[in-house]
């Protein structure tokens, strides 16, 4: 009996020997399953074979892109020099930062995304993105970068009625420069920053089917200017100083635009979208009562009203190809006590104990061409002022920034559909007032010398989106 079960045995896996052949793959060498042990098979590449399984209970999509850029900047601009300051301050002529100049590389820009599409709820579609970079300390060096929390929301969309929480971009300033620079003119007259807490619900009116009105109205965390925070001595410039010990109101922030597709479609920020028509106004409210250096409990508001137009010159040929397209993006706006997301430099004007809000005003403009569709070519200029320069000319408001300029023109090719390379030229201008005498290397520089400072910028970037 044992002798016929042992022979059952050999026939049946003789039989399934052929089978068990083709499910196997057959190599000419050694293989090793390093999708969980990596250091199981260093050859041919530490990461040749890694691959780890991405799951969620709602459909999930992963996204972003890896930056390399070098930055080679005429005068020093501190350790963060790989982009425009955010504060829009060049060292002044004369000063030590304006006698030297600058290299950078860095790959800190790179970041990554996390997509959710839920489930539905009423009708509507539900979702969600992360988004991050690795500028989460801006002094720390380009070799030990610290992960930052770019975007967190949550969306439930409808046919022509959406929601969005939690923190997303700025509603005010719709313009992003299309510079290669990581900073994005925010500082220069397209103040497209900061990302903020907020709620927000967006409604779109169709007029007739080529033309829509697109209303968006939202409610802002009043943090962003730092009138949440604890009390800070009031500085020259006063861009601090103003503690909320009282309590705040959320800011509020909306755009009213018309969207029509009756000129079709040209590529929009970094060719990576094709935008429609679009012509409108936004704007901003907020209000913050606190102590401010000897001004008592009272209220300074924050406000900014502007007009945005993106314009498809040349049209797509077929909504999706970018060859012979051209598109004309513009802005500008006027703000009061708005250093938060940069629409003015400064917070205030005047004496302490008769301080207001300090009010600037700031266009941009600029063209996207696209040649053939791998090559884009971009070109634009900013500029950020101050309004009224005698309500800054006071003796505690020294070295204001009367005026920014930024000067860019850039261009792009795709070698596939995942690798960029790009290099970029920017000119970045400050003019101060009612200056003060600056440090120099030699006592012949004269303060009025001193009264601007001026930065020419070369910049190489590739990119891998995936």
């Amino acid at each position: 009996m044992r002798k016929k079960v042992l022979g059952l045995t050999a026939a049946a896996m003789l039989v399934a020997a052929p089978a068990m052949a083709q499910e196997v793959p057959q190599a000419t060498a050694p293989s090793y399953n390093c999708d969980f042990m990596p250091s199981c098979e260093v050859a041919p590449g530490m990461y040749g074979k890694m691959g780890t399984p991405v799951s969620s209970k709602f459909k999930l999509s992963i996204g972003g892109f890896v930056k390399l850029d070098y930055a080679y900047n005429s005068v020093n601009l501190g350790q963060s020099g790989s982009l425009a300051p955010g504060t829009g301050a060049i060292p002044k002529a004369g000063s030590t930062a304006a006698q030297k100049d600058q290299s950078i590389f860095t790959a800190r820009q790179s970041r990554f995304w996390l997509k959710v599409d839920g489930p539905t709820f009423l009708g509507a579609k539900t979702g969600a993105l992360i988004e991050a970079d690795f500028y989460g300390d801006p002094s720390a060096a380009n070799e030990s970068p610290q992960l930052r929390m770019r975007q967190a929301w949550g969306s439930i969309d409808w046919a022509n009625t959406g929601v969005l929480f939690g923190q997303a971009y700025d509603i005010f300033g719709p313009m992003v420069a299309n510079t290669i620079d990581f900073r994005q003119g925010s500082s220069f007259g397209t103040p497209n920053n900061p990302r903020v807490p907020q709620l927000r619900l967006t409604q779109k009116v169709n007029l007739d089917p080529d033309n829509a009105i697109k209303l968006v109205i939202g409610v802002q965390d009043p943090n962003q200017d730092s009138n949440n925070n604890a009390t800070i001595a009031a500085t020259s410039t006063g861009s601090a100083g103003f503690s909320n010990t009282i309590g705040a109101a959320v800011n509020v922030a909306g755009q009213a635009m018309l969207v029509s597709k009756a000129l079709g479609v040209g590529p929009g920020f970094y060719g990576l979208s094709m935008n429609s028509l679009t012509a409108g106004f936004f704007g901003l409210y907020g209000s913050q009562k606190g102590s401010l250096s000897g001004n008592g409990n009272h209220s300074i508001d924050s406000w900014g009203y502007g007009f945005y137009t993106f314009v498809p010159v040349l049209r797509s040929q077929d909504g999706k190809s970018r060859a012979m397209t051209l598109s004309l993006e513009a802005q500008a706006y006027m703000a009061a006590n708005m250093p938060f997301n940069f629409a003015t430099a400064s917070a205030f004007v005047g004496p302490n104990g008769n301080q207001a809000a300090a009010k600037g005003y700031g266009l941009g403009a600029q063209v996207i061409f696209y040649p053939i569709q791998d090559l884009g070519i971009s070109a634009g200029y900013l500029r950020r002022n101050a309004y009224n320069y005698a309500s800054y000319n006071t003796t505690n408001t020294t070295n204001y920034q009367k005026y920014n300029q930024n000067i860019f023109a850039n261009v792009s090719y795709d070698l596939n559909a995942a690798v960029r390379v790009a290099v970029e030229y920017e000119y970045l201008n400050t003019h101060y007032g009612n200056v003060t005498p600056v440090a120099t290397t030699t006592s012949s520089v004269l303060d009025s010398a001193a009264g601007s400072g001026s930065c020419n910028i070369a910049r190489l970037a590739a990119y891998y989106f995936f």
